[in-house]
């Protein structure tokens, strides 16, 4: 070793203290051992390594001097053969030259170094067992909020033409129930209130307003402790019940099958002037005058002969039928108040009148009552009520006055109705407004056979020809109180046949049919003279009313919609 070799150890190793005669003597053998490396000794007496003039490891390689190798243990020679195979050129890795033994030194290079081929195997297998351990663990467990942010997979078209729903779904879609199916009716077609020969008045529909005082309380027993009212009694009990409330309410004198006539004050007597005072002077004045002149019997206002005509029915009916409870029976069915009954009460019995049912309300609209009282037939001089009783289902009519001086027939009750919108639906009537009569005529010829709907006025000519076969089957046909007719403004040879098979159909019987095909009624109507005229077209109204004609306008049907 020179004397660099020896400064360049004590240099880098500087904890080591080296004396004077230490250095001679190593110079010394040195010298004796010409073509010896000192490397082997030199480890053997220092476990430091040596390093070349740049501070690097140097590599361990064969003697320039001599050619053979250096002389390693026979032990360390055994092991590297074993190890290696065959062939195999040894690759000796070499520390990196940019970092010294003091600032590198990684735990496993000693093994690098002896053996370097097993240690790149061991970290090939090392890799091969990390990897395989990662794949078989179970996957970690995704938090809540990675689940319900995660995007659902995609479904193919297969999967979602086959999936079910749950089985909760499936469950409630088993068990919920088929819709309801509904009658496909017309719009148009008239829906009248419940007839009463269908409904006892124990079905009718009470006013709100006394409902909570009419309903059964359970005792007080049950309200305080709180215990279950006592059930509803049974339907027989029930039915008994409404056959005895029936009963108590079709006693005696009055007929229980009875055909009601509610008749506003207005329609039966003459109020014109009453009615200014009421809208000029206000209600108190108006109550004034009524009881000031209670005692000044009212004159005959449009109503008065239609139901003069209807006590003549009665009385014929009663002496043919001394028991007959199928009878018309008037009702004054008026918003006055009871201050104002007096007057009315004495006109009624100044002309003679049957009317023994009397409904003031107080300025209340009287539709619930109508209802009440099971009402047929409802005539008043108030249009807007008479449209509120049409949209409830009752068969109303706002009456108009005719000529005073014209004669009618004490002895028997002429009844006159248009046909559309009166006693049939407004079917035909909607060809004629929005297709014209090409299409009208049409129409009808291919549905002749097929009848019309119902209208308005149907229900009140089923009466009238109810009561007109009790006469017919005393033989008193020619000399029957009642005579019905039917004008319309139709064509007999165009649109005829379709009316009069639709009456057959229904099983009525219409004394005289008259069809005008366009013309004028007002003419026709002075020779029948009836009692009461039905009609839902204003034009037609007025039309009857310049020849003296007692009218009544039915507010229904699509005429409604030209008039003015």
């Amino acid at each position: 070793m020179s004397q660099t070799s020896v400064k360049q150890k004590k240099k880098n190793d500087p904890g080591t203290r080296y004396s004077k005669e230490s250095i001679d003597s190593e110079k010394r053998r040195e010298s004796e051992k010409p073509g010896s490396r000192v490397g082997s000794q030199e480890s053997q007496e220092s476990p430091v390594q040596k390093t070349n003039s740049r501070g690097q490891l140097p590599q361990q390689q064969w003697s320039r001097t001599s050619g053979s190798p250096p002389d390693r243990p026979a032990a360390e020679e055994s092991k590297s053969k074993n190890n290696s195979p065959k062939g195999a050129r040894r690759w000796v890795p070499t520390a990196p030259t940019s970092l010294t033994a003091s600032e590198f030194d990684p735990p496993g290079r000693g093994k690098m170094y002896d053996n370097p081929e097993a240690w790149a195997q061991g970290i090939v297998r090392d890799v091969r067992e990390s990897r395989e351990s990662r794949d078989s663990r179970p996957p970690p467990r995704e938090s809540r909020e990675s689940r319900d942010t995660r995007p659902p997979p995609r479904e193919s078209r297969e999967s979602r033409d086959t999936r079910q729903p749950p089985r909760e779904c499936r469950e409630s879609r088993d068990t919920r129930p088929p819709p309801r199916e509904y009658p496909g009716t017309q719009p148009t077609e008239w829906r009248a209130y419940g007839q009463r020969h269908a409904q006892g008045p124990g079905s009718i529909s009470l006013d709100q307003d006394c409902l909570s005082e009419l309903q059964p309380r359970p005792p007080r027993s049950h309200m305080s402790c709180g215990a279950e009212p006592p059930p509803p009694p049974a339907e027989t009990e029930q039915e008994a019940e409404e056959e005895e409330t029936e009963e108590a309410y079709w006693s005696s004198p009055k007929p229980k099958h009875a055909i009601t006539i509610a008749v506003s004050s207005r329609a039966l007597f003459n109020m014109v002037d009453d009615r200014r005072i009421y809208e000029q002077e206000g209600l108190e004045k108006y109550m004034e005058y009524q009881l000031t002149n209670e005692n000044v019997v009212l004159s005959p206002g449009p109503a008065f002969r239609f139901v003069k005509a209807l006590h003549h029915v009665n009385a014929r009916l009663r002496d043919l039928y001394p028991n007959e409870q199928d009878l018309f029976d008037v009702v004054l069915m008026t918003n006055n108040h009871a201050q104002v009954g007096v007057r009315l009460i004495n006109s009624v019995n100044h002309y003679g009148l049957f009317i023994d049912r009397f409904c003031l309300t107080g300025g209340k609209s009287p539709i619930g009552y109508l209802k009440a009282y099971l009402t047929n037939l409802y005539l008043s001089a108030d249009s807007e009520k008479v449209q509120e009783a049409i949209q409830e289902g009752i068969a109303s009519a706002t009456m108009f006055d005719g000529a005073r001086d014209m004669a009618y027939c004490d002895t028997q009750l002429r009844v006159a109705f248009d046909g559309d919108a009166v006693l049939f639906s407004d079917e035909s009537e909607h060809i004629a407004k929005e297709h014209g009569l090409d299409k009208f005529f049409q129409h009808e010829s291919m549905f002749e056979n097929k009848p019309l709907a119902q209208g308005p006025l149907k229900g009140f000519l089923e009466d009238l020809g109810r009561l007109q076969k009790k006469f017919y089957a005393k033989d008193e046909r020619l000399l029957c109180p009642i005579r019905t007719y039917l004008v319309t403004a139709r064509s007999a040879a165009s649109s005829g046949a379709r009316v009069l098979k639709t009456l057959r159909r229904w099983g009525l019987e219409i004394d005289e049919a008259l069809f005008l095909a366009g013309a004028p009624k007002g003419p026709i109507l002075v020779k029948i003279r009836p009692h009461i005229f039905f009609d839902d077209h204003m034009f037609h109204i007025e039309g009857a009313q310049k020849f003296g004609t007692i009218t009544a306008h039915v507010p229904y049907g699509i005429s409604q919609k030209y008039t003015g």
